[in-house]
């Protein structure tokens, strides 16, 4: 029970910090290049995945929620970018920042053409060590075939906006 009201607290700060974000901030674009931090999670089927099995692919890791409705208005962007750009070596990867029977839940309605990984907690603290400071759902990151994040964004990402930045990464 305490887990569910603390997810609850979180989930709330982390909406209301994507609003935020989206009308008040900017994305930041990385020119440093950070290295992407080896990590792994389970899928909905409980397999284990670490972000190596995509090296070499041009990484769009996005955090979200399936109670975030930003979130939610991304993934068929997500998904159209994933049929679009997986054959020039492109990997959309969704982390939920969910427990599994509410993704399951979400999954069963939508069938999602990417991976998508249970992150829970750790998910949260994950997106928070790769630049997410103020904790906001939904955040993307984008990362080059060197496996170093170039892009980062808090709130919503258009699918205008993310072509304009993997265009100039696909072959």
């Amino acid at each position: 029970m305490k887990k569910i009201a603390l997810l609850s607290i979180v989930g709330l700060l982390a909406l209301g910090g994507g609003v935020v974000v989206k009308y008040y901030g900017s994305p930041v674009s990385l020119f440093d290049k950070s290295p992407l931090p080896d990590f792994s999670f389970p899928d909905v089927m409980g397999k284990q995945h670490n972000i190596s099995e995509w090296h070499g692919k041009i990484l769009v890791i996005n955090f979200w929620a399936t109670w975030c409705p930003p979130c939610i208005k991304e993934i068929p962007e997500f998904m159209s970018i994933q049929e679009q750009y997986s054959a020039k070596g492109l990997q959309v990867i969704g982390v939920a920042l969910d427990n599994k029977e509410s993704v399951e839940a979400y999954l069963a309605k939508l069938s999602v053409n990417y991976p998508i990984l249970i992150g829970d907690m750790a998910g949260i603290a994950l997106s928070q060590k790769l630049g997410n400071s103020m904790g906001v759902v939904p955040y993307t990151l984008i990362v080059n075939q060197q496996g170093q994040i170039i892009y980062q964004q808090g709130g919503e990402l258009s699918k205008d906006e993310l072509v304009d930045v993997i265009t100039p990464l696909v072959k």
